[in-house]
């Protein structure tokens, strides 16, 4: 019974060891296993919108993200309509998109380095983004950015990154 203790123990170091080494903690993480893409918020400071992007997914070998691609979009928190917001997704490092579906709102702007999407009413607790065929040119570094515009609200318009 001890032994089967410390053996979870010693895994449970490593692989916290692991994670904190390769940088993975908070980040996305690409898999060649069989975890199944999930979406992941992240709050963004004083501005009702979340940001929602795929946190876990699988790549194949020749660095294409399976599955359909990688889902980015925002989530409006507040029961307010917001007016002509555009949420857009720009390669920083290392990524090339391809075809890409609008989740609510319409893509207006797709590029391989750069992706948009466009609603002019967003609701109150509505959801606005897109899944895009995604290749990684570097599996271990890739990173985007996230830009929101909109009116009615005070947000800033540069909402950080995205990547590994």
């Amino acid at each position: 019974m001890n032994r089967m203790r410390t053996s979870a123990a010693v895994l449970a170091t490593a692989g916290a060891l692991t994670a904190a080494q390769l940088g993975l903690a908070g980040s996305a993480s690409a898999a060649t296993g069989s975890a199944a893409p999930k979406a992941a918020p992240r709050a963004v400071a004083g501005c009702p919108i979340d940001i929602v992007y795929t946190s876990r997914f699988q790549i194949n070998r020749n660095g294409w993200v399976t599955n359909g691609g990688l889902y980015f979009g925002i989530k409006n928190k507040s029961r307010s309509t917001i007016k002509n917001v555009t949420f857009t997704v720009t390669n920083v490092k290392n990524v090339r998109f391809g075809r890409a579906l609008p989740k609510g709102g319409k893509v207006t702007h797709k590029t391989s380095k750069t992706v948009s999407v466009f609603d002019k009413t967003f609701k109150g607790k509505a959801k606005l983004g897109f899944k895009v065929n995604t290749h990684l040119l570097n599996t271990r570094s890739y990173k985007v950015k996230f830009a929101v515009h909109g009116t009615g609200w005070n947000c800033a318009v540069n909402q950080g990154t995205w990547g590994a």
